[in-house]
């Protein structure tokens, strides 16, 4: 019998050869440099009695559309939305880290909740650190809710730590085509005080719609989140496009039939 523990469970070297120990030598740890599965574009605009934000459900593996159920619009906590665009696994890694303040929060019983100010400094503290690390978490985030004076709050964070502010933010593909579109009626901060819900509902609309025909990565269904100043959540799912039309594709160079 063999008595050294190492060896237990290995195949018999005098019928299959010794042993090869290299393999456990494959080089040094290596980290992300390349996301392989990715979310697109999150949009999100305040409006006087909360921010709306929208994300569609698509999850790219590459160029292949590969998954259409994916939802990048979480809760987190009582009265604070977070929208996640980049790579799905550190999308969910983040979930996790969010998960377990909450519950560590909860535990204070002290009649307090975490606002969105709050969980924004703690990701903008958490995206810094891995970007310190050389191992960034591959993603662009909005949060979303309302400041301790009652007042919408939306702010941005991303993988090198980069964070600001505004009443209208978009990631991904929708920084280029859908913030030129929100910014026709919220530019400035204060412009959110003259936008209603249905003004700011009919935007995210039209700028998802913009997006599913500019964005190769992009879907036509959505979902739609809303959080209201009195700290209420909702969250829409398969909300799809409407009133499409690929006509004004006639006047692309390179599309379709072309006359010289």
């Amino acid at each position: 019998m063999d008595h050294m523990p190492e060896n237990w469970g290995r195949p018999r070297s005098e019928i299959y050869g010794v042993y090869n120990s290299a393999i456990h030598n494959a080089g040094p740890a290596t980290h992300t440099q390349q996301p392989s599965i990715t979310g697109t574009s999150v949009i999100a605009l305040k409006y006087n009695k909360g921010v709306m934000l929208a994300a569609d459900n698509l999850a790219s593996y590459g160029s292949l559309a590969r998954f259409t159920d994916q939802e990048r619009l979480i809760k987190v906590g009582k009265e604070t939305v977070v929208g996640i665009s980049g790579d799905v696994s550190d999308m969910q890694y983040i979930e996790l880290l969010l998960e377990r303040l909450i519950i560590e929060d909860n535990y204070e019983q002290d009649g307090h909740n975490l606002r969105a100010p709050h969980i924004y400094e703690y990701l903008s503290r958490v995206m810094y650190n891995r970007r310190s690390k050389v191992d960034p978490l591959w993603n662009a985030i909005l949060v979303a809710g309302k400041k301790d004076d009652g007042s919408p709050f939306l702010a941005y964070v991303d993988l090198l730590g980069v964070t600001y502010t505004s009443p209208s933010i978009a990631t991904g593909f929708g920084a280029y085509l859908a913030v030129p579109l929100l910014r026709k009626i919220a530019s400035d901060d204060g412009d959110e005080k003259n936008i209603t819900e249905e003004q700011a509902r009919a935007a995210i609309d039209e700028c998802m719609k913009v997006l599913f025909y500019r964005d190769a990565r992009s879907l036509d269904k959505y979902s739609v989140a809303t959080v209201t100043t009195d700290g209420e959540v909702t969250i829409e799912q398969n909300v799809r496009c409407k009133d499409m039309s690929w006509r004004f594709a006639e006047h692309i160079h390179g599309y379709g039939t072309q006359k010289m």
